[in-house]
């Protein structure tokens, strides 16, 4: 059996997808900060989730957004793999420190597959976290933008995101807005 750490590394979906988006279609003009996909920062690189993110700190970055769990290399390898084998419906991207080797952004945009609006799809941005020590450099509009721009690229006929109310003028400057004669509810079976 070969050892993890000599195996090549997989990315959750293909990169290009990230190189190819029109920016300009965006609310957010990052150019006027001076970053990109391809130039997030000094020392940092914008991609796709990998199997070896394990190592470069992924479980304890999604720690400073909500509980996680006690997650070993093969229970992260395992749901990797399985996000992997439901193409085209997970798409997480992360920022890594490349001087550090460590993740030190992520979001996730998850594509819903509907019988609705002529078997459309619809996107779920999730998890959105940005390290304490990066916090201020606008990492966490560049990857909502990102996402969003993404789930256009999909054909979402719409995206949509949950946060606390302290959030909302964040969000409000991506477009989302709060759609009048809809509660979100929510039964959580765990804590």
């Amino acid at each position: 059996m070969a050892n993890v750490n000599d195996m090549e590394s997989v990315s959750l979906f293909d990169g290009d997808l990230l190189t190819d988006i029109d920016y300009s279609k965006g609310k957010c003009n990052l150019n006027e900060y001076g970053i990109s996909p391809a130039n997030p920062g000094e020392d940092l690189c914008m991609r796709p989730l990998c199997t070896d993110d394990f190592d470069k700190d992924f479980i304890e970055l999604l720690s400073q957004l909500t509980k996680v769990g006690d997650i070993t290399r093969e229970k992260f390898l395992k749901r990797f793999h399985g996000m992997l084998a439901n193409e085209g419906t997970y798409y997480i991207i992360v920022v890594e420190n490349l001087k550090l080797r460590k993740l030190v952004a992520c979001g996730s945009l998850i594509v819903e597959q509907k019988f609705i609006h002529d078997t459309a799809v619809r996107g779920r941005i999730e998890d959105i976290v940005v390290d304490d020590s990066i916090r201020g450099q606008r990492i966490g509009k560049l990857i909502v933008e990102t996402l969003l721009l993404l789930s256009e690229k999909l054909g979402c006929y719409k995206t949509s995101l949950e946060c606390r109310d302290p959030l909302l003028p964040f969000y409000s400057k991506f477009g989302f807005v709060a759609e009048s004669q809809q509660n979100h509810l929510c039964k959580r079976f765990f804590h």
